[in-house]
């Protein structure tokens, strides 16, 4: 809060605080946030904001009376506190205390150089106050460099440069800050700032040698050369010359070196003056590495002939020299690429007499040599010289020790099989397989080598593991394959694999390798390719199978594969605006494989529902046509039926769920689907509408579905319907867990009536429905209905006497059964005293007795007698019909 009203402190506002007093209360500010501080207390910003404060205070203490320890201590605090700002980097912040600073230091300055006297004192003074402005003067440089101002910086340095005749004891920092300032403005990309700071720094550096350096005034020197090197310009490169001549001569360094030896390369310097130049390096002492890069550098710059008489001389004058071996490799690459190979051969073999003789190569240098001798042998085989290239292979083996886990030597092996299996020499492509195996076995380009050989060998069966290890390392291995003759990513080998087996008729083990490449390629339209080819391939054995558990166990391969599909089908068509007719042309290739998969799995519902919606899925990917839409609709018929029956057989209560919810969104998916196919042509002959009413209701009905009687409202409205249609109502009604009496009752009672309305009534199937209805009106053992009142019973009972009078097709089976119902009733009546509603009851049963034929002569005898008794009885005991029980 002190800080962001720092503007407004001034002397007005303290009239009655005496400058002693402010100057005690400044230092006490002071001293709190350092003491705060180094107790962590306050963070570093925090500090030197509360500072900024004490600066502010103690320079309300300007009187005339000031002692010189004040101005001292108002100098000081400035000059710390601006550093501070420097520090956390808040330049502008710093730029006021360093001004007050300036101001206090030059009037200091001023009155000292105005006193005459001659004192030692004095002097010593005034060194102290001009030492006090150069480090003001190099703070105010940093600022400005901070804020990007380079030309106030340059004023700043200036004036210090000229104060140091009086100052030797600022050359070394001075010359250490132009150092830095230029080194700054080269990561910026300044390279014309840069080098003005360089040289400033050299100059000054100059000034007392003792303090700065050799090595460090040819440091600078060095990195002013490379600067002016980047100007890419003659002007720049004598410049650069200049410099790095002076830098060798204050500090002779490889760095340095080197530096020259690009510059007279720019300027194109003379072979003859470069060998001079080159053998000076070595007569200096250079390290091997040092005279290897320059030998690099010459012939990255075509100076091909100094380079290799310059590394002629470097092998004679390290060749006592443990690391000889580094020179002797980079002759050999040299060779190599100058296609001098008959030489370079000759130094290869050289290096290997050597090397089994016992003098090894380090591991590095060792390395070094593979990679030149692998290099050759990829190259040897992009021309298709597999000879040629094994014999650079064969010349890296003779540098490998045998072992398990040589994963280098198991990849050479690999090489090798590569080209006997080219060259047709196939047991020595073995030999070189099982080799690979004992030092690498888990690696799929092994596994790949094993598959090759086994398809050439014909064993099915191992090509068949070989593609299973395959599979298997390919999920687990760090597919990273150094200096492979191909390039070899996992779907690569697998794509050749799949390849390879139909190229030598073996159809089952292709199969399998694009099923695996389907697997773990990334590229959609790849998998794409490779299902399609897959299931070409075992589409006509899985067909021909007969039903049995391995046929189940290819069913369902199958269907991981098409599910595979159903997911590259999803990101091939992802984000596109215009989908092309290929891309179309292949979601119905796999909506029809699918579908005819389905078709093949009637004996299996649940595979076969799995088949229906993955042909549904794909066909969402194909224009809405009426055969789509056709198709679409079949499958989510054929899924929700499936899903309906596994509802019915769940064991559990939420498994029952799970079905019912699944073909509940199936039927609504399907009925979206109808209502828009209706409207493309006429289809009144298909049942589906009838189908997904019958669904839904079941679903709600086992359910308990609240919305069941707000949907039945609008099914009782249907003029389309058919008796069948409500009988099958009334029948799912009544399954368990369903139990809706009333609802099976009105649906049953709907059907009758359409039986009546026919022209011709199918006696057979009125009576069924007039058999289940009575049935569920009147329920054995029960006198009275809890659904509808006995006088309703007794009407439908008429209704079917009236229809077996006037149809002689009536089934004499329900005759029968009506009969039996209503004498059974009128019993029951009789049982409870109920005598003229059992005498009613006994009638109507013997008035269907006369419509029986052969089952008459059973009843009539024992029934008459049993009626004239009932009859007798309820004379003696009159009761009104239908008495309320």
């Amino acid at each position: 809060m002190l800080f962001r009203n720092i503007e407004k402190v001034n002397k007005k506002c303290m009239p009655e605080i005496q400058d002693a007093q402010i100057e005690e209360m400044a230092v006490k500010l002071w001293n709190w946030a350092v003491s705060r501080r180094a107790a962590s207390v306050i963070n570093e910003e925090q500090k030197i904001k509360t500072h900024h404060v004490a600066c502010k205070l103690i320079y309300m203490c300007d009187g005339p009376a000031i002692s010189e320890e004040t101005i001292r201590r108002k100098i000081l605090m400035n000059m710390k506190t601006g550093k501070g700002w420097l520090g956390i980097g808040n330049a502008p912040n710093s730029d006021e205390l360093f001004q007050a600073a300036m101001v206090s230091l030059e009037q200091q300055h001023t009155r000292l150089m105005q006193t005459n006297s001659t004192q030692a004192n004095l002097t010593e003074q005034r060194i102290v106050v001009e030492g006090d402005i150069v480090t003001v003067l190099s703070y105010q440089a940093e600022s400005a460099i901070i804020q990007g101002d380079s030309q106030r910086a340059s004023i700043c340095v200036m004036r210090c440069k000229d104060m140091l005749i009086n100052l030797p004891e600022m050359i070394r920092y001075l010359h250490i800050l132009c150092y830095n300032f230029g080194i700054e403005a080269h990561k910026q990309n300044k390279n014309e700032e840069s080098s003005f700071w360089l040289s400033q720094s050299y100059d000054i550096g100059k000034m007392d040698r003792n303090s700065s350096g050799p090595e460090m005034l040819a440091k600078v020197l060095r990195l002013l050369s490379t600067i002016y090197l980047e100007g890419d310009d003659r002007e720049y490169y004598e410049k650069a010359l200049n410099a790095i001549n002076l830098a060798n001569k204050e500090s002779v360094s490889p760095g340095g070196l080197f530096i020259k030896m690009k510059i007279l390369l720019k300027i194109k310097t003379t072979n003859e003056e470069l060998s001079k130049v080159v053998m000076e390096i070595l007569h200096l002492d250079m390290p091997l590495d040092f005279c290897l890069n320059v030998v690099n550098l010459l012939m990255d710059y075509e100076r091909d002939s100094v380079g290799i008489y310059f590394l002629n001389n470097i092998c004679e004058h390290f060749k006592s020299s443990e690391h000889i071996g580094k020179a002797l490799l980079l002759q050999v690459d040299i060779l190599m690429k100058m296609k001098e190979e008959l030489i370079a051969q000759e130094k290869i073999e050289e290096i290997i007499r050597v090397h089994q003789a016992g003098r090894k190569l380090t591991t590095e240098l060792a390395d070094c040599l593979h990679n030149i001798l692998w290099e050759k042998a990829v190259k040897s085989i992009k021309v298709k010289n597999y000879i040629d290239a094994l014999k650079w292979y064969n010349y890296s083996l003779q540098l490998h020790v045998s072992g398990p886990m040589n994963l280098e030597l198991a990849k050479l092996q690999r090489n090798l099989a590569f080209c006997y299996l080219h060259l047709g020499q196939f047991d020595k492509a073995k030999e070189a397989v099982t080799e690979a195996e004992k030092s690498d076995p888990e690696n799929i380009f092994t596994q790949f080598y094993v598959f090759k050989i086994a398809i050439l060998e014909g064993d099915s069966d191992k090509a068949s593991q070989a593609l299973t290890d395959l599979d298997n390392l390919i999920r687990t291995e760090n597919l990273q394959e150094n200096k492979l003759h191909t390039d070899s990513s996992p779907p690569t080998l697998l794509s050749l694999a799949a390849h390879f087996a139909l190229e030598n008729k073996q159809r089952n083990v292709a199969g399998k390798a694009l099923e695996c490449l389907a697997k773990h390629s990334q590229e959609p339209q790849e998998v794409l390719t490779a299902l399609k080819c897959f299931f070409r391939l075992v589409l006509p054995v899985v067909t021909e199978m007969p039903e049995s558990e391995n046929k189940k166990k290819e069913m369902n391969r199958l269907l991981v594969c098409l599910n595979s599909a159903l997911l590259k089908l999803d990101q091939s068509f992802a984000g596109e605006v215009s989908v092309t007719h290929s891309k179309i042309n292949e979601a119905h290739w796999f909506r029809k494989v699918a579908w005819n998969l389905a078709v093949q799995c009637n004996k299996n519902p649940v595979i076969m529902r799995e088949f229906f919606i993955l042909s549904y899925k794909m066909s969402q990917f194909c224009p809405s046509d009426q055969v789509v839409m056709i198709s679409q609709k079949t499958c989510l018929l054929m899924a929700a039926a499936v899903d309906l029956e596994q509802g019915r057989k769940a064991s559990t209560k939420y498994e029952q769920t799970q079905f019912l919810s699944r073909a509940l969104e199936e039927i609504y998916k399907c009925r979206d689907i109808w209502n828009l196919l209706k409207q493309t042509g006429n289809f009144s002959n298909d049942p589906c509408e009838t189908l997904l009413l019958l669904y839904e209701f079941e679903v709600k009905a086992k359910m308990n579905d609240p919305s069941l009687d707000s949907f039945l409202e609008s099914v009782w409205e249907l003029s389309h319907l058919e008796s069948k249609t409500f009988e099958t109502i009334a029948s799912l009604a009544m399954e368990a867990p369903a139990h809706y009496p009333s609802i099976a009752l009105k649906a049953l009672k709907q059907a009758l009536l359409l039986y009546k309305k026919n022209e011709s009534l199918d006696a057979l199937k009125y009576s069924k429905c007039m058999h289940n209805f009575i049935n569920l009106l009147l329920p054995d053992g029960m006198t009275k209905s809890e659904f509808c009142p006995m006088e309703e019973v007794w009407d439908y009972f008429e209704d079917a006497l009236n229809i077996i009078s006037q149809n002689e097709n009536y089934p004499e089976i329900e005759i029968l059964w009506l009969m039996i119902k209503a004498w059974n009733t009128g019993v029951l009546l009789f049982g409870k005293c109920l005598c003229v509603s059992a005498e009613k009851w006994c009638g109507l049963a013997l008035r269907f007795l006369n419509h029986l034929d052969s089952f008459k002569i059973n009843y009539e005898t024992q029934m008459n007698v049993l009626y004239r008794e009932l009859i007798e009885t309820s004379d003696r005991n009159r009761t009104p019909l239908f008495t309320k029980e």
